[in-house]
């Protein structure tokens, strides 16, 4: 390419990822989060098909990453490139991923959205590993009734093993829902803060615990016991040992 020739493109990559003002600046002139744009703008210029980015984003403070991994993913999809994103966190991936692979010892697990990794697990590994949440032991009554630790449970789909298995049901903070009525109660083990919510791991009377989101302005202490109920629209759960 000619000198112009370069230049115009160098004008036009720096403006797509927002660099146009700083486009003489020296490096040590930039911000965390403009070097990692510079270096976007460096994979940009050769117009790929596909760019690989591998945990771009971990050398920034989170509130940046959070911000740059959306500015990214839509540059990216505005220029119509491809982007494989390879991240430990699953914040950044759900945020930025139309699609997530979780991986184990180098397999992909589960190909999916966020909501049916979430919602959907294929199997365990995938079920224990995306979001928070604690396995309990159940039996099935029925193909859409459980009876465990916390009581007996109906979910949203049938499942086809025999009548009397054992099975490990999980059950996610947003399935347990403050209810001071409720015959339900735990006892709170620990607490920490969210914001807008507060996460309470709660000892049940059976001693297993679970994990619950409240509204942060129910602020319970230690040891207190607090009235709780299954709602469970999305039941998971899987055979014992599986």
């Amino acid at each position: 390419m000619s000198a112009s020739q370069r230049a115009k493109k160098v004008r036009r990559i720096l403006g797509v990822v927002g660099l146009e003002d700083v486009g003489r600046n020296y490096v040590h002139e930039l911000s965390g989060g403009q070097q990692q744009r510079v270096a976007l703008a460096r994979a940009l210029a050769p117009e790929p098909q596909l760019i690989l980015l591998d945990e771009p984003f971990s050398n920034l403070d989170i509130d940046l990453r959070e911000r740059l991994g959306l500015e990214v993913r839509d540059i990216l999809q505005d220029q119509g490139i491809t982007g494989i994103l390879v991240t430990h966190d699953q914040h950044e991936a759900f945020a930025i991923g139309e699609r997530i692979g979780v991986m184990n010892e180098g397999h992909i697990l589960q190909w999916d959205t966020a909501y049916n990794l979430y919602h959907e697990p294929a199997n365990r590994f995938v079920a224990d590993f995306i979001g928070q949440g604690a396995f309990l032991s159940g039996t099935l009554l029925s193909p859409d009734t459980l009876e465990t630790d916390a009581g007996i449970i109906k979910g949203n789909r049938a499942f086809i093993w025999p009548q009397g298995s054992t099975v490990d049901v999980l059950l996610r903070p947003d399935d347990i829902l403050p209810d001071p009525d409720s015959e339900l109660c735990g006892e709170i083990i620990e607490k920490a803060f969210k914001g807008a919510e507060i996460l309470y791991t709660l000892r049940l009377p059976t001693g297993a615990t679970v994990v619950s989101l409240f509204p942060s302005h129910a602020n319970h202490g230690i040891g207190e016991q607090v009235g709780i109920r299954i709602a469970a629209d999305h039941l998971i759960a899987f055979p014992h040992n599986a």
